[in-house]
C-alpha cells in the first residue's frame, strides 16, 4: 500500500482507503473486514454521524477500540435527523457542529477525529461561522484538521479561500470527470488534497452490466467499460484500474471506496502497478470530459 500526504495536513493515508457507509448492521461482521482492512494496509476510514443515525460511527468505534493509534478516523456533520426519523435537513450552524462532535466522539470511543468534514453545504450557508465551529474544535483539539465533502464548485471555492480545509471528498471517477474542469486544479493550487469517493462508479467500472449513468448513455459507459478491461488485461482487475485511474491525478489523495465484503476489499487493496501513460491516455480518450451544469 502507498501513502500520500493529505493536502497541507500531517496526515499520510492510504491511496485507497475505507469508505464505512457500505458496512452492515452487525458489530462483529464489521470489525472482521475493519480488522482486515487495516492488515491490509489500510489507515483511513470515513464515516459520518448520518449513516444509520450513528450506528455506523459506533460500529467503527468498536472496531478500533484499543487500536485508535493505528488508524485516521474522518466523520463528518451537517445533517440533522428529523425527530420523527422521516429525513434529515440541512444544518452547518456552528452551534450544531459543535454539538454534533461531542455526540461523534462518544459514539467513535476516542478523544479526537482526525478529520472532521462539512457533510455538504450550499452558497447561502453561514460559511464563516461553520469554519468558526471547526477552527475552534481545532484550537480544542476535538479534531486535528477539518475539510468538506461537496462536488458544488461554488461551494469548493469559497472554503479554499476563506478557510484552512485540507481536504474535499468529492465524487470522481473515470465515468464522471467533471471535477478535473471545474475543481481539481483549484484544490491543487491550494494544497487541499482530494479524497475520490465513487470511483468505482456504483460497480459499473468492476464488472456491473452497464447502464444510463449521470450524463452518459448505456453505449458510452459500455465504450469505457471496454477501455478499462483493455488496460486492466492479466495484471490488474478492472476495479483496480479504475482506482488507478482516479490515483493518477496530482489532485488526488486517496479513493475512499466502499467495500461490503472482503474479497471486493481484498482486490481493491492488492498490490497492482499504476497505470503508465499510454494506458491512462486511453482511459481519458474513452470517456467526453464535461463541466458542472448547476452550482458554478
Amino acid at each position: 500500500m502507498n501513502y500520500k500526504t493529505l493536502g497541507s495536513s500531517a496526515l499520510q493515508i492510504s491511496e485507497v482507503s475505507f469508505g464505512c457507509m457500505s458496512l452492515g448492521m452487525d458489530d462483529a461482521d464489521n470489525a472482521r473486514i475493519i480488522h482486515r482492512a487495516v492488515a491490509l494496509g489500510i489507515n483511513f476510514f470515513d464515516t459520518a454521524d448520518l449513516y444509520e443515525k450513528g450506528f455506523n460511527e459506533s460500529s467503527v468505534g468498536k472496531a478500533f477500540k484499543g487500536k485508535r493509534k493505528d488508524v485516521i478516523l474522518a466523520t463528518k456533520v451537517g445533517n440533522q435527523w428529523r425527530p420523527d426519523g422521516s429525513g434529515w435537513d440541512w444544518n452547518p450552524r456552528k452551534s450544531y457542529i459543535l454539538e454534533c462532535v461531542e455526540k461523534s466522539l462518544q459514539r467513535l470511543q476516542t478523544d479526537y477525529i482526525d478529520l472532521y468534514q462539512l457533510h455538504g453545504g450550499t452558497i447561502d450557508d453561514p460559511i464563516d461561522e461553520a469554519i468558526e465551529a471547526f477552527e475552534l474544535l481545532q484550537e480544542q483539539g476535538k479534531i486535528r484538521y477539518y475539510g468538506i465533502s461537496s462536488i458544488r464548485p461554488n461551494v469548493i471555492r469559497e472554503y479554499a479561500r476563506r478557510s484552512r480545509i485540507v481536504s474535499v471528498m468529492m465524487q470522481y471517477s473515470l465515468l464522471d470527470r467533471r471535477p478535473e474542469m471545474s475543481c481539481l486544479p483549484i484544490l491543487e493550487q491550494h494544497n487541499i488534497g482530494v479524497l475520490a469517493r465513487g470511483s468505482l462508479a456504483k460497480g459499473l467500472l468492476a464488472g456491473k452490466p452497464a447502464v444510463d449513468y449521470l450524463h452518459l448513455t448505456k453505449k458510452e459507459v459500455e465504450h469505457a467499460q471496454e477501455a478499462i478491461a483493455e488496460v486492466s488485461g492479466t495484471h490488474r482487475s478492472p476495479a483496480q484500474s479504475a482506482l488507478k485511474f482516479v490515483q493518477m491525478h496530482p489532485a488526488v489523495t486517496s479513493a475512499v471506496t466502499g467495500l461490503r465484503t472482503v474479497h471486493q476489499l481484498e482486490d481493491a487493496a492488492s498490490a497492482a502497478p499504476r497505470l503508465n501513460e499510454a494506458e491512462y491516455e486511453m482511459l481519458t480518450a474513452s470517456v467526453p470530459v464535461r463541466e458542472y451544469d448547476q452550482h458554478v
